[in-house]
């Protein structure tokens, strides 16, 4: 809305992704470098800045590019006593916290790292290739998910809550469908001719 879009579909991917199809006439004739320029406008975080990208060390990640220096020794202590990133997690945040409702004693200053993390684990992350290629191959609506077999579905923004990826039809279940159809088809083209036999 802010770069004057008035025309999307929004198009589940089959996958974890979403496709939003920008059929406005004039963003269509945008140049790669418009394209890049309204993606990074749209980019509120920036892939790999806690590191941890794929990585075992994840959970040190956090503490070693999202969370102040004095609490990052404690941290970094008691998280190999945590069972699972669950825990850790937890005592992440509980400490965040802490620093928040101490605010005004003098102490130290409020610290928000949790919501820096979830932040940067959590919001949308913006395909830039694909986004300012302008010959890059884009998924069709209803095209099957290579990896999932999922087909890839637009989506009602209206009843978003109610979308369940999980329950979109996937190119086994059509076929099955298919074939039931086909028996039912066969039987009832067999009993016409039948008919037509009897008629005769």
């Amino acid at each position: 809305e802010d770069l004057g879009m008035k025309h999307r579909l929004w198009v589940y991917s089959g996958r974890r992704g979403v496709h939003c199809w920008v059929c406005d006439d004039a963003v269509r004739k945008w140049s790669p470098a418009l394209r890049a320029a309204a993606v990074e406008y749209l980019s509120l975080v920036k892939v790999g800045v806690l590191g941890g990208e794929g990585g075992g060390a994840a959970h040190l990640a956090w503490t070693d590019h999202a969370v102040p220096p004095r609490h990052r020794e404690l941290l970094q202590s008691e998280f190999p006593k945590k069972r699972d990133s669950v825990q850790r997690w937890e005592l992440l945040k509980g400490r965040m916290e802490r620093t928040r409702k101490v605010t005004g004693s003098g102490k130290s200053a409020p610290c928000y790292a949790d919501w820096e993390i979830m932040l940067q684990y959590c919001f949308p992350r913006l395909d830039i290739n694909v986004s300012k290629g302008v010959g890059h191959l884009l998924k069709s609506p209803f095209s099957v998910h290579p990896k999932t077999g999922r087909i890839s579905v637009p989506l009602d923004l209206q009843r978003l809550d109610d979308f369940d990826p999980f329950a979109v039809p996937t190119i086994s279940s059509l076929c099955q469908e298919l074939d039931v159809t086909g028996d039912d088809t066969e039987q009832d083209e067999n009993e016409e001719t039948e008919m037509k036999r009897r008629m005769r």
